[in-house]
Parts: C-alpha cells; structure tokens; sequence
C-alpha cells in the first residue's frame, strides 16, 4: 500500500490522501456524563506557565492547589540554589503534598542551534541534571536534541543524533549510578518518533529513555496517536497538549490549543495511554497561541522530511481534514502585554487541567 503512493507526484498525494481520508475522524466532543476514571496520573510541565516566572517552591505550592499528581520542572533556572539540601528540602515538600517532582533540562546535543553552554559543555550539563535529579528525588533526567532548525540544517538531524548519541555513552555510568533514566524528547521539530526511538536504541536503554510531546510530534509531520504508540514502551516523562491542523494555500498549519479544543483524538489518546503507560504521568504542557506553516505542496520542503512514511504522512494529513482555522493570541492594547500572557497561560493550563479530569478521567489525587 505504502509503495503504491510513490507513483503519485508528492502534490498530488497530499491533495488525494487528505480528501479519501478526513471522513475516517469524527468531531471530538465534550461529554456531559461523568467519564470513566483512568489510573493515568495528572501533571504539568512548568514551561506550560513560564511567563508568571515562578520559583520551584511556588510551583509546588500552585501544583497542590490544582490537585495534580505530578510536576516537570524542565529547566534549570527555576530551583533558587543547586545544592543538595536544597533540592532535599523541595523532595520534602512534594512529598507532603503527595506530588512527584521530575527534573529536566534543555538541549544537551553540542551541535544543536539550542544548544547553551551555561552550564558547561554537554556532558558536564547532563551529569549536572543526574545529580539534580538525584537529589530532588526524580528517577528521571528529561532533556532534547534541539529543534527543527537542527533537521533544516546542512547536513540534515542525522548529524546532530549521532553527537547526541556520544553524550548520552559518556554519563551512562553516572544515570545507573543515580538510578536515573535520562528522558529525552521529540522536541520542536527535532525528533520524529522512529528517529527519537533510534537514537535511544544507540545510547541504551537500559539509562535512556523517552519524553512523549504530542504538540511536538506534529512539527515532524506525524499523528499524535502513531508517536504515543511508537514511544509508549520507552516513555518514562511526558509533555502533552492538544493540536489543531487546517489545511492552507502551501499546506496545512499547525496551531497548538488547549486540551480538547484542537482536533487530536483525545478519547483514543487517552484509551491508547491507559492500555500502553498506564502508570506514566500525562504532564500538560500547554503552548498555545500561533501558527504554523508546513508548505507540504512545495517540492523543496521535502528533503528534511524524506524519511516520512506515505503511512505516517497520511495519518498526519488525517488531522487537517478535521480541522479548521483558528486565530491566534491576542490581547486588549489596554493590558500590558507580560500580564496578558500570564493570563493567558493560566487560563491555557487550568482549563486543560479541567478538561483532562473532568472528560477524559485523568488524574489519582
């Protein structure tokens, strides 16, 4: 099946595939019943509302007013010190609340564009998040490659894997010492799933393993559904938020929304979660507000992506049969902008907290 699409010009494949297939979805829809309750954890990344600029001790405070069950501290910057009796102190302190702290990080590839050297080179930043992990009490280490400017760039994403690879070999001793697996994930357009998958494969499994992002995964041109399959036996952290897919003049667009307001299958996400991870934490990290554009129709788009699947295309395309057009962010010119997008960014994740527990069941505190 998947061969017999090579025959099609590329232009025509997007048009013909996305037409015979965008009556395969139904419109998501909230339902007014109780749901059936899930075993799936609910948590929050941190980045989800980066604009407030809060400490981890007024993280942890909000995350026990949502009642979450967990919290992705995915950067650095947010504990007031990195010495060990500090990061014992908020273990503590999330141990009283009944919350499960994970530790992250950013881009530990050398070669990557989003790669920063605050804290020294790679591996010195990697062994840093191990240690932090270790004395906050995270059995996991989250980390990325780096983005989609690393998969446009000369030489295409297979270079940067293979720096990534060489860093992970170099603190394997340190991640098995600590009793940390280090989580990287399919980050802003970086990693497709079976990418993401070889590269853990390469370093190890036995020390690394995945961070699902479903916003991310439709950067590199793939289902939601396929990535959570693809990832669900190597997943040990998670990054979740809701996608919306329209189709444009070059292509299709892709905007981040909220949980439940975009046109991902959440139901079946959801299902799909409890049969594969059931214990993996389902941690929202809600971005949302702008656009994308992917000019699928443009034959010079392609050589970065020419790895696709015409399965996993099609499935992608499927999204944008379903869905439609919405604006981006905006703001009154009455409001200054930094208190609009803290709102905003509050308003994002409280409702798609709701929405996860309230429709689709998740969430054990």
């Amino acid at each position: 099946m998947e061969n017999s699409y090579s025959f099609l010009p590329r232009r025509a494949f997007c048009l013909n595939t996305a037409s015979l297939l965008g009556s395969a979805f139904v419109s998501q829809k909230t339902l007014g019943k109780t749901p059936k309750k899930t075993s799936i954890p609910l948590g929050f990344d941190n980045f989800s509302i980066r604009a407030l600029g809060w400490n981890a001790q007024r993280l942890l405070e909000y995350a026990g007013n949502q009642k979450v069950d967990s919290i992705l501290f995915s950067d650095l910057d947010v504990y007031d010190s990195l010495e060990k009796n500090y990061l014992t102190d908020l273990s503590k302190e999330a141990s009283k609340l009944g919350i499960v702290i994970q530790a992250g990080t950013g881009s530990i590839c050398p070669s990557s564009k989003s790669f920063k050297p605050k804290h020294g080179s790679a591996v010195e930043h990697l062994k840093l998040l191990i240690r932090v992990a270790k004395n906050i009490g995270s059995n996991v280490a989250r980390c990325y490659l780096g983005s989609m400017k690393d998969r446009l760039s000369k030489g295409g994403i297979q270079q940067h894997v293979n720096q990534t690879v060489q860093v992970l070999k170099k603190v394997k001793k340190d991640a098995l010492d600590a009793g940390v697996t280090i989580a990287v994930e399919n980050h802003a357009g970086d990693l497709h799933s079976r990418e993401l998958i070889e590269l853990i494969e390469r370093a190890g499994t036995e020390y690394v393993g995945a961070t699902i992002d479903s916003g991310n995964a439709t950067w590199t041109l793939e289902n939601p559904l396929d990535t959570l399959r693809n990832l669900a036996p190597y997943a040990v952290s998670s990054g979740i938020r809701d996608s919306m897919v329209w189709q444009s003049e070059r292509g299709v667009k892709v905007q981040w929304t909220a949980m439940g307001e975009g046109c991902t299958d959440l139901k079946t996400f959801t299902s799909e979660w409890q049969r594969l991870c059931p214990k993996l934490p389902m941690q929202l990290e809600t971005i949302s507000g702008f656009a994308k554009e992917f000019p699928i129709l443009e034959e010079e788009f392609w050589p970065p992506y020419s790895k696709v699947s015409a399965r996993d295309f099609s499935r992608f395309l499927m999204l944008s049969r379903r869905g439609k057009e919405i604006p981006p962010f905006s703001f009154s010119k009455n409001l200054d902008r930094k208190k609009a997008q803290q709102q905003y960014q509050l308003s994002e994740l409280e409702k798609s907290l709701k929405y996860c527990k309230q429709v689709l069941g998740l969430g054990i505190s």
